[in-house]
């Protein structure tokens, strides 16, 4: 029966590494909490468990070696870069204010963003975003010169995700 899940439990490891990849990179953000939340999680607690899995499920040697070596890196990076930091970082992007809107494309906006921090505060952000789907958005820095450029128009609309008063 466990070894079954051998493979299913691999894909789902591989796609939680994947996503807190792409989270952690210069471009791409989660947007949806509870996601954000589930992958960094996840991948706090799957790592540990999918190497003791897969060094226990898989029969030959050869096997072993390939199901253990890629949960043995990432839980390595995650003692480098320390359990703590990760789990504090967990926290989604919110938008509070829409300052532009691209007159070309109803996905793409310029955001003020705060994030929460636990006991530091919050962290802030002016950034140009453009939104994959609700759950997920590509972030750039936004152009010095945003006021003169004629396909941003200035809306300042007020978001408040992080319903602060």
């Amino acid at each position: 029966m466990l070894s079954k899940l051998k493979i299913p439990l691999n894909i789902l490891f591989i796609a939680t590494v994947l996503l807190f990849t792409l989270d952690n990179s210069k471009d791409f953000d989660i947007k949806n909490q509870a996601i954000k939340s589930i992958v960094y999680i996840g991948l706090l607690i799957e790592t540990p468990l999918i190497l003791i899995y897969n060094f226990f499920i898989f029969k030959t040697q050869k096997e072993k070696a390939i199901g253990t070596i890629f949960p043995a890196l990432i839980v390595i990076a995650i003692l480098i870069i320390g359990p703590l930091k990760i789990y504090a970082s967990i926290n989604a992007w919110k938008t509070q204010t829409i300052l532009y809107k691209n007159s070309h494309s109803n996905s793409k906006t310029i955001e003020f963003q705060m994030q929460k921090s636990d006991a530091l505060g919050y962290n802030m952000r002016t950034v140009e975003v453009m939104y994959l789907t609700n759950l997920f958005m590509i972030i750039k820095e936004v152009p010095i010169d945003i006021d003169k450029r004629v396909e941003w128009i200035k809306v300042n609309q007020d978001m408040n995700e992080l319903k602060i008063k």
